[in-house]
C-alpha cells in the first residue's frame, strides 16, 4: 500500500498542486478514520500516522454522505471557525493553507479519504474536483485491493513470527532456556543425515553434574534449578555460537560440535569442565562446589558413519567412564559404525 501511496504522491503533481498528500483509512468498526500514510516536499510533518478520529459527527462525515470532494481553500480561517479540529491545527502549523478531501470508496463502500494538500491559499478549484470524480473509482479500488493485500501481508507475518515462537517454545528447555531433548535431537538428527550425505565429520560431548542429588538434597529443588541454569549458562559461553548445547533431561547435556570444531572436541570439553569447576555456583548466600563429568564421541572415518542413536551411545559410555574413573574429567571415544 505504501508504495501504491508514493507512486500517487509522484504521478498525481501534473495534475493536481500539492506539497503534501496524504491518507487516512477508516476502521472495521466504520466509526473511526485514522491517518495511515502521509508524504511532503517539506521537512516537518506534525500530523502523525496513526492518528485516529471519531467519524460520526465530524467534517469528514459528510464528505462520505455526499460522496463528493471538498475544496478548503483558507485553512487558517477554517480552524477559526473550527478550534476543536486537532487535525486542522496541526496541518496548518506545517504550513498548509488550502486542502482538497477526497472520498475513497470501493464497490459502494466508503474505505477512507485522500488529501491533497497545499501550503498556498485559494489553490483547489472545481476542475481539480472533476479531476479526481474521473478517477475516483480506479484510485479507490486500488487503494482498497493494496489496502487488503497489505493485510494479508501483515497476518502472514504475524503467522511467521508466531510460528517460530511456538517453535522455539516447542525446542526450548523452560527452565534453562537452551534446547531441550526435542530440540538438540532434532538438530543431532540433521547433522548425521548431512554427514551421511557430504560425508562429514561429527562430534557429540555428553555432560553429566557430579552428585547433583546431593546438591537437591541439601539446598533443595531450587538450589538445584540454579545449578541447572548456572551449568547451562557456562556451558553455552564456552563454546562457538554455531555449537549447540541442549539439556536431554535431568542433569544431562549434550553439545554438538560443528564440523569445524571436531578435530578439537577433547579440547572443548575440557574447557567446558573447567568453566564449571572453575568457581562454585551461589543460592540464597550458600555456595555449591559444582563439577561434572564428560563423555565425547568422534566419528573421523566418512566411510562408517553411525545413525543417531550409536553416537549419542558412544558418548553416553564415554560419559560413564569418566564417573567409574573419579569424576570431574573427560574421556574420549571413536563411533564405529
Amino acid at each position: 500500500l505504501d508504495d501504491v501511496l508514493n507512486r500517487i504522491f509522484d504521478a498525481f503533481r501534473a495534475v493536481i498542486p500539492y506539497n503534501r498528500l496524504g491518507c487516512a483509512l477508516i476502521n472495521e468498526d466504520q466509526l473511526s478514520v485514522s491517518t495511515y500514510w502521509s508524504c511532503a516536499d517539506y521537512p516537518e510533518i506534525y500530523l502523525p500516522n496513526g492518528f485516529t478520529a471519531k467519524l460520526a459527527g465530524s467534517s469528514l462525515s459528510h464528505i462520505v454522505h455526499t460522496g463528493q470532494p471538498r475544496i478548503l481553500n483558507d485553512l487558517t480561517e477554517y480552524l477559526a471557525e473550527n478550534p476543536k479540529s486537532h487535525s486542522t491545527r496541526l496541518i496548518v502549523a506545517e504550513g498548509i493553507r488550502s486542502s482538497l478531501t477526497c472520498p475513497l470508496v470501493s464497490q459502494g463502500k466508503p474505505v477512507g479519504f485522500i488529501f491533497f494538500s497545499s501550503v498556498e491559499p485559494n489553490t483547489y478549484k472545481d476542475v481539480h474536483q472533476g479531476i479526481f470524480r474521473r478517477i475516483a473509482t480506479q484510485l479507490s479500488t486500488l487503494i482498497e485491493k493494496s489496502r487488503l493485500y497489505q493485510e494479508i501481508v501483515d497476518i502472514n507475518q504475524r503467522l511467521a513470527i508466531t510460528q517460530q515462537e511456538l517453535q522455539e517454545l516447542a525446542t526450548r528447555d523452560q527452565l534453562t532456556g537452551i534446547y531441550n531433548r526435542r530440540g538438540i535431537l532434532e538438530l543431532v538428527d540433521a547433522s548425521v543425515a548431512k554427514a551421511k550425505r557430504e560425508r562429514t565429520r561429527l562430534a557429540l560431548i555428553m555432560v553429566d553434574i557430579d552428585y547433583f542429588k546431593r546438591i537437591n538434597d541439601s539446598g533443595g529443588h531450587i538450589a538445584g534449578d540454579e545449578v541447572l541454569r548456572e551449568v547451562a549458562s557456562r556451558m553455552t559461553n564456552s563454546v562457538r555460537e554455531y555449537n549447540h548445547v541442549g539439556r536431554l533431561g535431568g542433569e544431562e547435556f549434550l553439545i554438538l560440535l560443528d564440523e569445524a570444531d571436531c578435530d578439537h572436541a577433547h579440547e572443548i570439553a575440557e574447557r567446558l569442565r573447567s568453566a564449571i569447576d572453575m568457581k562454585p555456583v551461589n543460592c540464597h548466600d550458600t555456595s555449591y562446589s559444582v563439577t561434572v563429568s564428560a563423555g565425547v564421541a568422534q566419528v573421523f572415518d566418512t566411510e562408517k558413519l553411525v545413525d543417531t542413536q550409536h553416537l549419542i551411545l558412544t558418548a553416553d559410555e564415554a560419559l560413564y567412564e569418566s564417573k567409574r574413573n573419579g569424576r570431574n574429567r573427560v574421556t574420549c571415544r571413536q563411533a564405529i559404525g
